[in-house]
């Protein structure tokens, strides 16, 4: 296991690439995108992303990102889901990371960082698990109407509204949503809303404000969704909160 740490600009777009380790990226500062052939996944602080090796993606730091991550060998990747997998980065977890990114690229393996190793991989493998993704979707019919709400996720078009520009028939593209993605073309939003909406409020803004970017009614509609799916209010996500434990 090696420490990464690196500071990205607004905007860096890595491109299509893979690694032959595993990793476990995590952002102390920034929210990070990455997309695989399958998902797109949205990595607010907080949280971590898992990437197996030789995983085919790109990452996009809209904001800029400090990164602080870890690439793992095969034996150690073991720890980790064998998917790409959005998990909670728990306060020990972070310092552990952290403490890597201070060692040399080649340590001793006989040394006192072999107990930091062990007990980062004990905290990977019982890292709690976020749903903080959207399948992606292949088909270009589809890719017109998601990129469309990608770019706006408070778009409130219907399927019907959407198909000229797809090229397709509203019961096609429902019919193509539930093939891609295993969703109904609604769930897919709510799922891309909530996702948007958690990334907002772990930037800090206000759940009124993260409400109505996303698209919902009103602040009770957007919180009563947010909790179902995340299980705590929208508040208790903002950073203050998080780190304060306490509620709304």
């Amino acid at each position: 296991m090696v420490g990464y740490a690196y500071d990205y600009a607004t905007d860096h777009y890595t491109g299509w690439h893979q690694h032959p380790r595993a990793q476990l990226l995590h952002a102390t500062s920034g929210t990070m995108r990455m997309a695989t052939a399958t998902a797109l996944f949205i990595v607010p602080p907080g949280t971590g992303l898992w990437v197996p090796a030789h995983t085919e993606h790109v990452t996009r730091m809209p904001s800029g990102l400090a990164m602080r991550g870890l690439f793992l060998r095969e034996d150690a990747a073991r720890a980790g889901p064998d998917t790409v997998t959005v998990v909670a980065i728990s306060p020990l977890l972070r310092a552990l990371i952290l403490a890597a990114c201070e060692q040399p690229v080649m340590w001793d393996e006989d040394g006192p960082v072999r107990h930091v190793v062990a007990l980062a991989l004990h905290e990977i493998g019982h890292a709690a698990t976020r749903p903080i993704s959207v399948p992606a979707c292949n088909d270009p019919r589809l890719r017109r109407v998601t990129e469309v709400l990608l770019a706006d996720p408070a778009d409130s078009r219907g399927l019907d509204a959407f198909a000229e520009m797809a090229g397709a028939s509203a019961r096609t593209l429902a019919r193509l949503f539930r093939r891609e993605t295993g969703m109904s073309f609604q769930a897919w939003r709510r799922q891309l809303r909530l996702t948007e909406g958690l990334a907002a409020l772990s930037e800090g803004e206000t759940p009124a404000r993260v409400a109505a970017a996303v698209g919902y009614s009103s602040g009770p509609a957007f919180g009563a969704a947010f909790r179902s799916v995340f299980g705590i209010t929208p508040g208790r996500s903002r950073p203050e909160n998080t780190r304060a434990g306490t509620s709304d």
